[in-house]
């Protein structure tokens, strides 16, 4: 039996339609494009469903056929979202209030698909966390009410179940999966206590032992919460909005890992500076990081938060794991060039490098062999258009705006897990008419007087980093295992910490640099004191970069130039001490 399609449902001025992706990449057989503006689109959970509102009517069509489930006079609707088995839409629109009135109209409408009732009217004014939150067994749905959680119960709106009663709930996020169901709540820090994130079970809410696991923060002035698939383990990131010691524009980031088994931890990031995107593997067992000042360095930690593969540095601001977890984008989009690396995540081999230019959105296909990009309005007006892709880098189908209209949204179609085997990694580009966007090698620009000369090693702002399997290897790592090579590393880092705890012992006769406080011969030239004086401490300052190799630091290509001229100053201290 062949896959099925997934469908691309493509938003903007001109209208809504389906398209069929790869490798037809046509406009749907049988859903008829409407040319009117609409407000939002979604998919059903599983794909089956599709909804979009015009700004006359909400209509819930099946994606196979385009047959009408239900329709709504609702046109002022501004989202769109539908229960995990399909059996409420749930509709938002601004918040009004009438003159004559001192209520407003209620905003948040939950509606039985089947029948198109009104099943439950909500206040909702803010945006922010406008829908419920539903397990995938539709047994539990949370809202978040005045900084408290409500809970119901197998769709009964009429009564909350259950409620999460703490100081101020400013964000919570539900685990995914059916039950038991598990939920990660956020209480931002007051008048001098911290912030905290803590773990619950339903129903277990209540008391002084009910939390899983619960982790603290002074640093915190907004969190994200992500759950991994397996809803075992979330990974926080604690902002602050304002860098206090002026290092960051960003403010200060920091990454927690809190476990359902109540372990916490802090994941120690490799370079300061913001932190761009956390992702988790599709399998659960590995989480990737884009963090640091630019250029970003990337790493994948496993779940004792502990390094797995460095992927060195370079222009990227997010990642993406395929939906089946055997392919990795890392990508620079926003204000970067639009590049993207393409990496087989276990071989940890790059497959491909291409760029998309002015980007704003990147979505993988369910089938796990091709992605959209897009430029869309209103975070971009000019260059709107959308491409489908092979991950290999080919360019399947393109599309670009009309002059004058815009393009608001591109939204895959969803399917559930399973339904797309996972395929081996190709590493030669898949046909295609529109051909790749592979980057090309780029020269440093030398000015027209200077091109008749040779050729000279440029400079770089900033040294990149390569990925950690094409890094030379250190004077014996050579033919070592990845535990061989780190248990190796501790052992030296220990022998090093020893080294520096005892006293060393005096050498009259050596002319390794001697502690500031240690007397020194004088040569009766001042001159040619101080010249030797600040041979020692560049001597010294050589030893201390030897020792920090030793024990496994990746030096800088500043510091390893210092390494290289030791023996240069070996000779000028000896000369200089025998015309003494």
């Amino acid at each position: 039996m062949a896959p099925p399609i997934p469908l691309l449902a493509v938003r903007g001025s001109d209208g809504t339609s389906l398209l069929s992706g790869p490798p037809t990449c046509e406009e749907h057989s049988t859903f008829q494009r409407d040319s009117r503006s609409s407000r939002c689109v979604t998919f059903s959970r599983d794909g089956t469903l599709f909804a979009w509102c015009n700004g006359h009517s909400v209509s819930v069509v099946k994606s196979s056929d385009v047959s009408v489930v239900t329709s709504l006079n609702l046109p002022k609707t501004s989202l769109l979202d539908i229960s995990p088995l399909n059996t409420i839409l749930v509709t938002w629109q601004p918040y009004s209030k009438a003159q004559d009135s001192a209520q407003g109209e209620a905003n948040l409408q939950l509606w039985d698909l089947e029948s198109g009732q009104l099943i439950k009217a909500l206040y909702q004014k803010k945006m922010e966390s406008w829908c419920p939150s539903w397990s995938e067994d539709e047994k539990i749905a949370v809202r978040s009410v005045n900084n408290e959680l409500h809970f119901y119960e197998n769709n009964d709106f009429q009564t909350i179940a259950n409620k999460l009663h703490m100081q101020k709930v400013s964000d919570f996020v539900l685990s995914p999966g059916g039950q038991p169901s598990k939920v990660c709540v956020y209480v931002p820090g007051s008048k001098g206590a911290p912030s905290f994130v803590r773990l619950y079970q339903y129903p277990v809410l209540g008391g002084p032992t009910a939390a899983l696991a619960n982790k603290s923060f002074f640093k915190a002035d907004r969190v994200s919460m992500v759950w991994n698939r397996r809803a075992s383990a979330v990974l926080v990131t604690a902002s602050t909005e304002v860098d206090k010691t002026g290092a960051s524009y960003y403010g200060e980031q920091t990454l927690h890992y809190l476990a359902v088994n109540g372990e916490t931890a802090l994941v120690q990031l490799q370079k300061k500076g913001p932190i761009y995107d956390v992702v988790w593997s599709p399998g659960s067992t590995e989480f990737c990081v884009v963090y640091g000042f630019m250029p970003a360095k990337v790493t994948v930690y496993n779940l004792k938060c502990d390094p797995v593969f460095d992927f060195g540095t370079g222009p990227r601001n997010a990642a993406y794991y395929s939906p089946q977890g055997n392919i990795l984008v890392l990508a620079g989009f926003g204000n970067l060039r639009g590049q993207m690396e393409v990496w087989d995540v276990k071989k940890y081999k790059q497959v491909s490098k291409p760029q998309a230019p002015d980007a704003t959105h990147f979505s993988w296909c369910p089938d796990g062999e091709h992605v959209v990009t897009a430029t869309c309005s209103p975070r971009l007006r000019v260059s709107n258009g959308y491409k489908i892709w092979h991950y290999t880098g080919s360019v399947l189908h393109r599309v670009e705006t009309a002059a004058g209209a815009e393009l608001w949204e591109v939204r895959w179609q969803p399917f559930p897990a399973g339904s797309f085997p996972e395929r081996p990694v190709k590493y030669q580009a898949a046909p295609s008419e529109l051909g790749t966007t592979q980057a090309a090698p780029t020269q440093a620009y030398r000015p027209p007087a200077l091109r008749h000369l040779p050729a000279t090693a440029s400079a770089k702002l900033h040294e990149e980093e390569l990925p950690q399997n094409q890094r030379p290897a250190a004077p014996g790592e050579k033919g070592l295992s990845k535990s061989a090579l780190k248990n190796q590393k501790k052992r030296e880092a220990k022998k090093a910490a020893k080294q520096e705890a005892k006293p060393e012992p005096e050498a009259p006769s050596d002319p390794a640099p001697v502690s500031n406080n240690q007397s020194e011969p004088s040569s009766g030239d001042p001159e040619t004191d101080k010249k030797i004086k600040n041979l020692k401490k560049k001597l010294k300052a050589i030893e201390e970069l030897k020792d920090q190799q030793a024990s496994g630091k990746v030096l800088q290509k500043n510091q390893l130039e210092k390494l290289q001229k030791e023996d240069q100053l070996l000779k000028e201290l000896e000369d200089l001490q025998i015309r003494q």
